[in-house]
């Protein structure tokens, strides 16, 4: 068998555990479609023979699957599952624990970002903001959504802290679904819309600036805001609701002659 002359082990084994590494620091990603065989074996530099053995060693431990078009990356810590989002989507107070959880996070993450971003990290927030200032722009609000989400994660992937990363890729699937956040009806309110535009831009230049202090202040208040609006916009649907009840007697009595 083929060994690998510094560590000591089969190469299959120092191949799997190069892809390992490559899940684990985020450079591939749950549902990552892999090369088709014989191009991944000349990318890794290995026979296809000792690919296969690596392969098999990453599906036996669940971090390969086969699909109908090829190999991939399997969807572990992709997002929450969907049971366990209508779960705690059925609790009130996970909205308040969940931004109570990411302001703290967020913060920790835009700091971090600040400190560690590459030049690579850099250009990949910048491309992040210009998709949020097209989508701004046009007033695509679905689109401003999902590249709200994607700036969000390119922060935790400029943190270079893989627990960050990792964890919060898993929530930004509550996050897409609206479960969590509604982001759509967040973005419907034009003078809403506008101050997290505003503040998107501020933490994107306090990261690409450098600036630890700002860039976490600028992240832990986004979310505080997001919060509050989340909790006017709720409010102002529950008073229309009781007032809808009152025009017509919540549908409980007999119409008054007076009624049109």
């Amino acid at each position: 068998m083929e060994q690998d002359p510094i560590k000591g082990a089969s190469v299959a084994e120092s191949t799997a555990r190069h892809l390992k590494d490559l899940i684990a620091e985020g450079t591939l990603s749950p549902g990552d479609l892999l090369l088709p065989e014989r191009d991944l074996a000349l990318q890794l530099h290995v026979s296809r023979p000792t690919l296969r053995q690596g392969i098999k060693m990453l599906e036996k431990d669940g971090l390969i699957v086969s699909t109908p078009a090829g190999r991939s990356v399997a969807p572990l810590g992709r997002e929450i599952t969907d049971p366990l989002i209508a779960l705690i989507a059925s609790h009130a107070e996970v909205v308040d624990d969940y931004l109570e959880f990411r302001a703290t996070t967020e913060r920790m993450a835009a700091r971090l970002a600040a400190a560690r971003a590459s030049a690579v990290d850099r250009d990949r927030l910048s491309a992040c903001m210009e998709r949020i200032d097209r989508a701004h722009e046009q007033g695509n609000d679905r689109e401003e959504a999902e590249a709200d989400v994607a700036l969000h994660i390119a922060v935790y992937e400029a943190s270079h802290n893989l627990v960050v990363l990792h964890t919060m890729r898993a929530l930004s699937g509550m996050l897409r679904q609206g479960v969590i956040e509604n982001r759509e009806t967040l973005f419907a309110r034009p003078e809403t819309r506008d101050r997290l535009y505003a503040q998107h831009r501020e933490i994107t230049a306090c990261v690409l600036a450098g600036d630890v202090e700002k860039a976490g202040e600028a992240a832990e208040a986004h979310i505080h805001y997001t919060h509050s609006a989340l909790n006017e916009i709720k409010a102002a649907e529950a008073r229309l609701q009781v007032s809808l009840r009152r025009l017509n007697h919540g549908g409980l009595t007999a119409k008054h002659k007076n009624d049109k």
